[in-house]
């Protein structure tokens, strides 16, 4: 599955350093540990580029080992990190994680983090001609004041390009700030992707309908309903696509990998069911992998259930080989 596109994705936001355990057991045991990377936005830069779009990934790292590690891992993935700022006195920002098929726990250890101290002034810094789409998720808006400033340019400035708003609410992010923003700056979106638990959480409702009448700015609002399916509401119509079944290996990133599956189909000029399978696919590779960004599944794979008939797509069952 790939989209051979002109113009570029930008995704913006923070991208840290992740601390797996190596070995079975309870966390505060493990003596062994798995470093990995990830970051909501960046999750997508790396799957918009493994679809084939040119996509760029912006944020801050510090200029330390974690955040070498963080640049060589995402350059390394076909990502341009030109755009990157790497901050001299504050630290990248890290996260742990117990890999869990039902669940993993996560411990965030970014404030004060390089990436929180991102500001309007990183749109000056920016080059945006040719770039077709911007993503940003209601992460970056918890991080710091500047950070909602931020956002608040990107989804208010007058602007050519499409962006998209990803909701990805993380509650341990938000204790001392207010939520209520978050709902000023989807409907500022044109593409809105969501969660139905935690568009519930935050808005009070996962139903597609509702969404609408609080969204009424976004051209196209994704609710993804976990391993039922997702949702797309659009010119006034809904289309369901029920979810694969897959094995799951572990469900961080899934989120990611769906918003980039969907994200090119879109840019793709695909129709709404097959925006929806695209989104799927991409989800499942991030399923089959402990890690936040799974391997592409491969074009044997995908090419035929985009455009299976119904039954062949209800069928599918997707398992991690090796």
């Amino acid at each position: 599955m790939r989209f051979d596109l002109t113009g570029g994705v930008v995704c913006l936001g923070e991208t840290m350093v992740v601390l797996v355990p190596a070995e079975p057991g309870p966390v505060r045991a493990a003596r062994t540990w798995t470093r990995a990377i990830g970051g909501a936005e960046s999750n997508v830069a790396i799957h918009l580029a493994r679809l084939g779009l040119r996509s760029r990934w912006v944020g801050a790292v510090g200029d330390d080992a974690f955040g070498g590690a963080v640049l060589d891992f995402v350059r390394g993935a076909g990502v341009d990190v030109s755009g990157v700022r790497v901050d001299p006195t504050r630290p990248t920002g890290l996260y742990v994680k117990e890999a869990d098929a039902a669940g993993s726990p996560v411990r965030y250890y970014r404030r004060g983090s390089a990436a929180s101290a991102l500001g309007p002034d990183t749109l000056d810094r920016l080059s945006l001609d040719g770039v077709r789409l911007l993503h940003v998720s209601g992460i970056t808006a918890a991080l710091s004041d500047r950070c909602l400033d931020l956002l608040r340019e990107v989804l208010f400035r007058p602007r050519r390009h499409l962006v998209s708003f990803d909701l990805n609410w993380r509650p341990a992010l938000w204790p001392d700030r207010d939520p209520s923003v978050l709902l000023e700056l989807a409907d500022a979106a044109d593409i809105v992707l969501t969660g139905a638990d935690e568009a519930e959480a935050v808005w009070g409702t996962g139903d597609p309908a509702k969404l609408r009448t609080l969204l009424p700015g976004p051209s196209s609002i994704v609710v993804k309903q976990g391993e039922q399916g997702a949702t797309l509401v659009e010119d006034g119509e809904f289309t369901y696509q029920e979810a694969l079944k897959v094995d799951v290996v572990e469900p961080v990133g899934a989120g990611d990998g769906f918003a980039a599956g969907y994200l090119a189909a879109h840019l793709a000029g695909l129709p709404p069911t097959r925006r929806l399978r695209a989104g799927h696919l991409q989800a499942a590779a991030a399923l089959l992998t402990s890690e936040d960004v799974g391997e592409p599944l491969p074009p044997d794979v995908t090419g035929p259930l985009l455009d299976a008939d119904p039954p062949t797509w209800a069928a599918a069952h997707l398992r991690r080989v090796g």
